[in-house]
């Protein structure tokens, strides 16, 4: 068989599989971080603010409100360049029962690494693989990374945030300060980017599973229509600020 007949099979093979694909409103994989620096305690409490996020009517109306009515997520364990795991596949929420099916995975999943350093660039990579393997067809793709350290292994964050936009996803930051305290700084220069990216920073694992609630009505809502910083100093220009669920978010 010709090189040029089977380019086009898999051309028609690549068009079958998007016209049996279902259409969501985003594509969004939740990377979280599970390096040496987070302990049992702090892998529980970002474990459980995921799965009371995705039981919260808030949440769920945001869910509601996109124009399919519907999302499909994933969650990702990482750690070093090649140091991944899934810990929970893509699912289709549509519905309060779909989202409670979401949250119960998420807590089902057990912790699968323990160390090897830092390495957000890996897990941009993954979880472009992850976007590029799911069964839906998104009107938009988000990459949301949460972690409590700047890019200490592996390529430069910078390089896999330029190749994860090009590509057209877009990437949101959680960056959490116990560590770093200037974490935000690195994750607002370094991590986000894309259409509408956005960081909310959080002071300490206490505060996660609030502004990861925030966080995940921003990101499926699609309102952060620019480059938004939340509740942090200014990036170089003037700031709007938007009341949303109770939270004052500030946009530049």
């Amino acid at each position: 068989m010709s090189l040029r007949v089977l380019l086009c099979a898999a051309a028609v093979l690549m068009m079958h599989r998007a016209a049996a694909a279902t259409a969501v409103a985003i594509e969004l994989v939740l990377a979280v971080d599970v390096s040496g620096s987070v302990s049992q305690d702090r892998f529980e409490l970002q474990r459980d603010g995921y799965a009371a996020a995705f039981r919260s009517a808030a949440v769920l109306q945001a869910i509601r409100s996109t124009s399919t009515g519907s999302i499909a997520v994933a969650m990702v364990q990482w750690t070093g360049p090649t140091l991944h795991v899934v810990a929970v596949d893509w699912m289709l929420i549509d519905d309060a029962a779909a989202a409670e099916r979401f949250s119960a995975a998420i807590q089902a999943a057990p912790r699968a690494l323990f160390g090897g350093g830092t390495s957000i660039s890996g897990a941009i990579d993954y979880a472009r693989a992850m976007l590029a393997r799911a069964p839906y067809l998104g009107q938009r793709q988000v990459i949301d990374v949460s972690g409590d350290g700047a890019n200490n292994r592996g390529r430069p964050a910078e390089d896999a945030r330029d190749e994860a936009v090009a590509a057209g996803a877009a990437i949101n930051g959680l960056p959490i300060l116990t560590l770093e305290p200037d974490l935000d700084d690195y994750y607002r220069h370094s991590v986000i980017g894309g259409p509408g990216a956005f960081v909310i920073a959080v002071n300490g694992y206490e505060e996660f599973a609030d502004a990861l609630r925030s966080k995940l009505i921003i990101e499926i809502s699609g309102s952060g229509e620019h480059a938004v910083d939340v509740g942090l100093g200014e990036i170089g220009r003037g700031r709007r600020s938007v009341s949303l669920g109770g939270d004052l978010l500030h946009h530049p």
